[in-house]
């Protein structure tokens, strides 16, 4: 037994418990096994493992287990699976996948060998396309696949190259050697996953982890970063990572990685060619675009020469690419050798182009485009899996792969005739399944199938392979593909070493690095949510404000019974309007009033979809935002959205208000002492600001009229939290114009409309400037015409007309702003000052 045969070489105290964990570990028959060997025996660095892993109390795995959780969840670290709407939490398996020297040896040749062979292969079709000419590649395996891009042909990159990362999914046959499933050269994704899995499962495990000596990721990363930067023209340049935007499947990832780069993450709006470069659009005009490491595929890069119907490419960008003015990676149409036509070629290509044989060869493979393949595919049918040759699914078939043996005589006889009319589109290939790895399942390791993807980068001294790797594993013990769906695990990746592994980061290693203060880099749509993540949040706060003096003046058996006048109708009428509940709420209950307006998913206004446009709008700028907001964001939303106790009572509902406004108040300071003082900065503060002030102005109006009772006045000196400021000024109860005078004129209170139009008005003032006339652009006028008024008026002038035409600047003045700054409706194609050199 796989258990008796561990436990005799293990620690004898942790017996029992490792016992219990592999108690019942079967390899499946016939399938390679991480764990345990071809003869029986468990492999020595799994061993290792489990035997350091029993050294920890079973309450104490747990508790880390727990963590690791509570990281993902407060992080954000997300996907999305094809189709989906929501973001799902990200699946981290318990164990990583643990690959001994010896086997990484083996993988990290081959894949290196493989990245060679593919650049090879790109330069000679989009070039002299001596391949197809001599014979060696069928015109039809090149030109019948969508990624082959004419558009391209005869192009040399910029750089020199074609591929800069490259990818192959790989898996363990059943001889024990390591098979390529399938290459990457599109647009790879995972990396950022790989990198994110072996931050959460390190810090879990992290003595561990230095114990068993973990081979790093940082020296991968750094090499790929420099790599990018050295193909582009200028010593300093500025590279962007180009998204195809927040519904991407792997949004999160390609987001995570500009900020652990240090790349700009850009979607196609924010980028234009002129003078046949590309460029940024910012809020300080267009700056030039030297590197853009592309995740869009290649067909939709540019809607001028590729795919018309493409919104999120960039016109103009292959024009850019032609001129050499732009360095991409990877380029566009290196999808090409992704299809699986191209794995039957794939032997003989390496012995032509490199005269090597392939070090990890591929699962056979027979495009049937050629006559004796066809014919080998169809006597096979039964015995073989069928896929498109060029396409995701089988052309004329919903599945992605089909195996001859599960068919029905019809679905047979109607592939065969597919085939037989046009083979050009399928190939066939051996069934694979895959290996496996063990799993936690409650306290018991089991066997799953999993592919592993591993990365390769170009450098300018050759490909650097990251020692680990992007590991899914299924759930469904008969898996013959995975992908990230539902049932799909992702696990971390060790390669272990024998000698102990140098500390790195991504810091550089020279003193020759510019100093710089103040960035003028800031793309418009960044610029843009982040001024709406503020406006949200500040609306969010607003709400609970009005939920909590409903509360309040609950309590008060008095408010219940009086008139709409009073605070508590306001309050519901306000809530009302805002969209947080109905009006058929008007008449019920405060506790009920205050559950609708605080979990509505009905009403656009309440508290919970408020949370969760803050969330839409920060996940646009993840790049931008620190682990530590996402926390406080994760935990907003949780404590939102946890189901109340049965029969809550009020001081439960105000408890869970307190602490929801406690967790704002502290997420407003960590972005007040944490936040750099800089263009991003100035927008988010700027969006709170504006709300702000749109929102003392709509308080004021509703509460502080002209025979407005002192219960309508001490209401709105709550819902602006300034009590103790007016009665540390006034001894008398309260009265009309002090109490206006704070909520719309004061400049010291941070509440005020007043003090909303310094502060933006001062943020305007340190933003950049796109005419060159010295004359001021329209929200400046605006903000000056504002304060100046503020500062100009008498609170014993302010009526609710008044009121209502302050309102109404702050209002234009969002506006202005979102006109000069943002990307939006008519403003997109302007005209804007070249900074091309910037």
């Amino acid at each position: 037994m796989a258990g008796e045969s561990l436990s005799m070489r293990l620690d004898p105290t942790a017996e029992g418990r490792i016992g219990s964990w592999i108690d019942g570990y079967r390899p499946l028959p016939g399938i390679p096994d991480e764990f345990i060997g071809r003869d029986g025996a468990p492999s020595a660095h799994w061993e290792r493992f489990i035997n350091a892993l029993a050294s920890f109390e079973p309450d104490e795995v747990k508790q880390r287990f727990a963590a690791a959780d509570r990281r993902i969840r407060e992080m954000g670290i997300s996907y999305r699976a094809y189709g989906d709407v929501q973001e799902r939490p990200w699946p981290l398996s318990r164990l990583p996948l643990l690959i001994s020297e010896s086997d990484w040896r083996d993988i990290s040749a081959g894949i290196e060998q493989r990245a060679r062979l593919h650049e090879a292969i790109l330069a000679d079709l989009y070039g002299q396309a001596r391949l197809v000419e001599e014979g060696a590649l069928p015109a039809a395996a090149v030109a019948g696949s969508p990624e082959f891009l004419r558009s391209l042909c005869g192009v040399t990159p910029p750089g020199g190259r074609w591929l800069h990362l490259y990818a192959a999914d790989i898996g363990r046959g059943p001889d024990g050697r390591w098979w390529v499933l399938g290459d990457r050269a599109q647009a790879p994704s995972g990396s950022g996953y790989a990198l994110e899995n072996r931050l959460v499962t390190s810090r879990a495990f992290p003595a561990l982890y230095q114990q068993l000596k973990v081979e790093r990721l940082a020296p991968f990363f750094r090499a790929f970063r420099d790599g990018l930067s050295h193909s582009a023209e200028r010593a300093d340049p500025r590279i962007c990572l180009l998204t195809p935007g927040p519904f991407s499947e792997t949004y999160f990832e390609q987001a995570y990685l500009a900020r652990y780069l240090g790349f700009l993450l850009v979607e196609g709006g924010d980028l234009v060619v002129a003078d046949r470069r590309v460029h940024v659009r910012t809020i300080a005009g267009l700056k030039r675009a030297d590197v853009v490491l592309r995740r869009i595929d290649g067909d939709w890069c540019d809607p001028l020469e590729l795919n018309a119907r493409s919104r999120i490419g960039v016109p103009g960008f292959i024009e850019a690419i032609r001129e050499g003015s732009v360095a991409v990676g990877n380029m566009p149409g290196t999808g090409l050798v992704e299809s699986r036509a191209m794995l039957s070629f794939m032997p003989a290509l390496a012995r032509r182009l490199l005269d090597e044989d392939l070090r990890l060869p591929n699962i056979a493979t027979w495009w049937c485009g050629q006559p004796a393949a066809r014919a080998h595919v169809l006597e096979s049918l039964d015995h073989l899996a069928i896929s498109g040759a060029f396409t995701d699914s089988v052309p004329g078939f919903a599945d992605a792969t089909l195996v001859g043996a599960d068919l029905d005589e019809k679905a047979r006889a109607r592939l065969r005739a597919r085939i037989a009319a046009r083979g050009v589109d399928y190939v066939g290939q051996e069934v694979v399944r895959l290996s496996t790895t063990p799993v936690w399942n409650d306290g018991v390791l089991s066997p799953r199938p999993f592919v592993l993807r591993i990365f390769a980068a170009a450098t300018p001294d050759g490909w650097r392979i990251m020692p680990g790797g992007f590991c899914r594993v299924s759930n469904e013990l008969d898996a013959r593909a995975v992908s990230m769906a539902e049932g799909v695990q992702s696990a971390d990746v060790w390669v272990l070493s024998d000698k102990p592994v140098e500390m790195t980061t991504l810091l550089p290693t020279d003193d020759n690095v510019k100093v710089v203060r103040l960035l003028g880099n800031l793309p418009s749509r960044a610029a843009d949510n982040l001024f709406w993540f503020g406006r949200y949040l500040e609306r969010a706060e607003a709400t609970l404000r009005l939920v909590r003096g409903l509360f309040n003046r609950a309590i008060d058996a008095d408010a219940l019974l009086s008139s709409a006048r009073a605070p508590i109708g306001r309050l519901r009428g306000l809530l009302t309007a805002w969209g947080a509940t109905d009006e058929d709420d008007a008449a019920s209950a405060p506790a009920d009033v205050a559950m609708v307006a605080l979990q509505s998913t009905e009403n656009y206004g309440s508290v919970l979809e408020l949370v969760r446009d803050v969330r839409r709008s920060a996940s646009a700028i993840r790049e931008r935002l620190s682990q530590d907001v996402w926390r406080f964001l994760a935990r907003f939303e949780s404590c939102i959205e946890e189901a109340f106790p049965a029969h809550a009572s009020e001081p439960q509902l105000m408890e869970r208000i307190e602490d929801a406004l406690s967790i704002i108040a502290g997420l407003s300071g960590l972005i007040a002492e944490n936040f750099n003082r800089v263009a991003g900065w100035n927008f988010l503060d700027m969006g709170r600001r504006i709300e702000r002030g749109v929102i003392a102005c709509r308080f004021a109006r509703h509460f502080a009229d002209n025979d407005a009772t002192a219960e309508n006045l001490d209401m709105l000196l709550d819902l602006i939290d300034s009590q103790i400021t007016y009665r540390s000024r006034y001894i008398v109860g309260v009265s009309l114009a002090p109490v206006l005078d704070m909520a719309i004129l004061d400049p010291f209170n941070p509440r005020s409309v007043g003090f909303q139009a310094v502060t933006i008005d001062n943020h305007l003032s340190s933003l950049p400037t796109l005419r060159e006339d010295g004359m001021l652009e329209a929200p400046r006028q605006l903000s000056i015409k504002l304060r100046a008024a503020l500062e100009t008026e008498a609170a014993g002038r302010l009526d609710a007309t008044a009121i209502l035409a302050y309102e109404q600047q702050v209002i234009g003045l969002g506006e202005a702003i979102a006109s000069r700054y943002f990307l939006q409706g008519s403003n997109i194609p302007r005209t804007e000052k070249m900074t091309g050199l910037a």
